[in-house]
């Protein structure tokens, strides 16, 4: 069969490799092959393959920092597939550290150099060249992946699925010349990514707009718990600054006010290796305390070569900001980084339509609930990304079960933009005025940020609806104007799931329901009204 796989990350690679023995394969990314979020992954692949560590263990730790509402079976499947998915990347010559500390050793059982993030129970973090474990990752699978028989088209944009008799059959795209071109598939695997760029502030890469979940909304399929968008704790907060690995608080780095005072003793037992959706709000809170100043990371109290020798990446980003880590603290800030909603699957990557299958950060199989447990994601990408490939080809099942399936509810929508046009017209007899092409992407991340981003209320969110309504991308012909519809759908659809969930969880944090609703720990599912889905056009 032809396999259409879109996105050229961990999940997109790695599917790619897998399905390519068994099937014809087309690998379209919108970047170069290397150009996705993978790279800037720092800390490195959580794993349970330690003489004292287990899958259980693992999995207590994922639900614990999913804050009760993580799918059983997607965590199951993560921790125990785990381990072979790490030694597959070892088998392909991922260059994971080694360590000869005899202390390690012994409680290993391994030479693997392991880190420890927020709310990990273990030391389980493995890594490679130091804080750079994403882009050797990348690097591993990408050789990999041109040693397989896989046709390879980059720079090349999703616009669209195409969808015949209510199944995925092909998609259309932008290729590298922005020319229109259509690719007929029997399946298409999304593999796309994020959406960092809903927001001003992020740690994600200029790729991550959100393609790959706004065409699965508009082909008509389920998407899930997209309310749930995590903020890392720790972007460096200086011009351009880049993503400072959990790693270096899991090595001792502790976080400190404008006073000098360690302020997450006060507000979590795990300090600074608390849940990453608490030391977030954490520190936004002491920002907005000190009147909009950063606050700081120090890892002074660290061996100076030591941390050089372990995080090169970072020495290098902040002597760039002229600033000297080891000697002094650093500004950091919150940054939107990761969404754990996106397009509902099983754990074989299959989505409410037949055809379509998603993996990686674009799919929600509920692994990581409403708020992901660090350095899960790479592994979520290897894990589910074969699972899938590996699904291609075999009957689909009668029953596709969804993100935890029966405790999913699934709300059919209209197009928030359709209603308000349709009832400013009934209102005025015309048009109402819409904000310009050019201002989209700076207007959707303005309220974004403001309204639906760390802290949440009622007065925000409709306020935020109303003026994503006022927006409109008219007849999207280049990449970018395709990339800001497709922001403008996520963020629409975002805020007004996070209007309907009245109470705390995670990464959602509503200050007008401050406390977490245990009735309400189900997940919500989002479809577009069939009406509003639209039929294949000739090409």
């Amino acid at each position: 069969m032809h396999v259409v796989i879109v996105g050229s990350g961990i999940a997109g690679l790695t599917a790619a490799i897998r399905a390519s023995s068994r099937h014809d394969v087309t690998l379209v990314t919108k970047g170069t092959l290397t150009d996705g979020a993978t790279r800037y992954a720092q800390g490195g692949v959580a794993v349970a393959l330690g003489a004292d560590d287990s899958a259980a263990l693992h999995q207590a730790d994922t639900h614990v920092a999913a804050a009760g509402s993580a799918d059983a079976r997607a965590v199951e499947v993560l921790c125990t597939d785990g381990p072979a998915r790490v030694r597959d990347l070892l088998a392909l010559g991922v260059p994971f550290d080694r360590t000869t500390d005899r202390a390690s050793l012994d409680r290993h059982g391994d030479d693997l150099a392991r880190g420890r993030e927020a709310a990990h129970g273990r030391w389980r973090v493995v890594h490679a060249d130091g804080d750079a474990t994403g882009a050797a990752i990348e690097r591993t699978l990408a050789d990999a992946l041109h040693r397989r028989h896989v046709t390879i088209l980059e720079r090349t944009c999703l616009v669209d699925l195409v969808v015949r008799e209510g199944a995925v059959v092909g998609l259309d795209v932008l290729d590298l010349l922005g020319e229109p071109r259509r690719l007929d598939a029997d399946a298409v695997v999304l593999a796309s990514g994020g959406a960092g760029h809903l927001y001003r502030e992020t740690t994600n890469p200029l790729v991550a707009t959100g393609d790959g979940q706004a065409a699965a909304w508009r082909a008509g399929a389920v998407l899930a718990d997209v309310e749930f968008v995590q903020f890392h704790p720790t972007r460096l907060a200086v011009p351009d600054g880049g993503l400072v690995s959990e790693a270096v608080r899991g090595e001792g780095a502790v976080l400190r006010d404008a006073r000098g005072d360690r302020f997450m003793t006060r507000l979590h037992p795990d300090a600074e290796l608390a849940p990453r959706d608490v030391v977030a709000r954490g520190i936004a809170a002491v920002v907005r305390d000190q009147g909009g100043a950063p606050v700081l990371l120090d890892a002074t109290g660290l061996d100076p070569d030591f941390l050089v020798r372990r995080f090169p990446g970072l020495t290098r980003a902040t002597r760039a900001a002229g600033l000297d880590w080891t000697r002094e603290g650093v500004p950091v800030a919150p940054a939107a980084h990761y969404a754990m909603g996106g397009i509902a699957t099983d754990a074989e990557g299959r989505t409410s339509l037949p055809g379509l299958l998603a993996v990686g950060e674009v799919a929600c199989t509920g692994v990581h609930g409403a708020n992901r447990l660090a350095s899960n994601s790479l592994l979520e990408g290897l894990v589910f990304a074969v699972r899938a490939a590996d699904a291609l080809g075999a009957p689909r099942p009668g029953r596709v079960r969804l993100r935890g399936d029966a405790t999913l509810d699934v709300v059919t929508v209209t197009d928030a933009a359709d209603e308000t046009r349709a009832s400013r017209q009934d209102r005025t007899g015309g048009p109402d005025h819409r904000t310009g092409a050019a201002d989209v992407r700076q207007a959707v991340q303005t309220v974004m940020t403001d309204r639906v981003g760390l802290l949440r209320d009622a007065t925000g969110l409709a306020s935020a609806r109303r003026d994503l309504d006022h927006l409109a991308v008219a007849s999207p012909t280049g990449v970018r104007e395709h990339e800001d519809r497709a922001l403008l759908d996520l963020a629409r659809l975002t805020a007004r799931a996070a209007e309907a969930r009245t109470e705390s969880r995670g990464a959602h944090a509503r200050t007008d329901h401050p406390d977490t609703d245990p009735r309400a720990a189900r997940p919500n599912g989002w479809v577009l009204r069939p009406a509003a889905v639209p039929q294949e056009v000739p090409a």
